[in-house]
């Protein structure tokens, strides 16, 4: 369990579990809004798979006061040592609760704690005005870079905390 005492605007604690046989179900059908199917997928199942099957990525629940709300998931990158988050999904019936913003900070904070920490990156589509506003406002920086037809983001060890 990743729990650093981050809530959501209704007070939830907000905490990033493993995906258990418990779990995964509520994981999968985590499913965000209808316009937000462009910029992810359209349910968090499609990032499990990526998980369990990629070998590169490590999926987590999100929670609030313990009840899955979320996905999002974590990677490290030999090439350049530095720690990526991805597969980023609120459920519709959660956005706008502050859960996603709590979810990044958790897993930020938790991955700088890693003795191999460099940097924490993620992308995201250039037109997802939303998920670049929350990027921003926890200090992600855009690097100049691009993955595929996203923007690369990237908080440096000393603003991850």
């Amino acid at each position: 369990m990743i729990e650093y005492g981050f809530t959501d605007r209704e007070g939830r604690a907000i905490r990033l579990a493993e995906v258990t046989d418990d779990n995964w179900r509520a994981v999968a059908d985590v499913a965000p809004q209808d316009d937000q199917r462009r910029f992810v997928a359209a349910l968090a199942a499609r990032y499990l798979l990526l998980s369990m099957r990629g070998g590169e990525w490590n999926s987590l629940a999100v929670t609030a006061d313990d009840v899955v709300v979320g996905h999002v998931m974590w990677a490290y990158d030999d090439g350049d040592g530095s720690h990526w988050i991805g597969g980023m999904v609120t459920d519709a019936s959660e956005q706008g609760k502050g859960v996603g913003r709590a979810a990044v900070r958790a897993l930020a904070r938790w991955l700088s704690e890693r003795p191999d920490f460099r940097e924490v990156r993620l992308s995201y589509h250039p037109d997802n005005t939303p998920a670049a506003r929350l990027y921003e406002s926890i200090g992600f920086a855009l690097t100049g870079e691009n993955e595929d037809d996203e923007v690369v983001a990237a908080l440096s060890a000393g603003r991850a905390a």
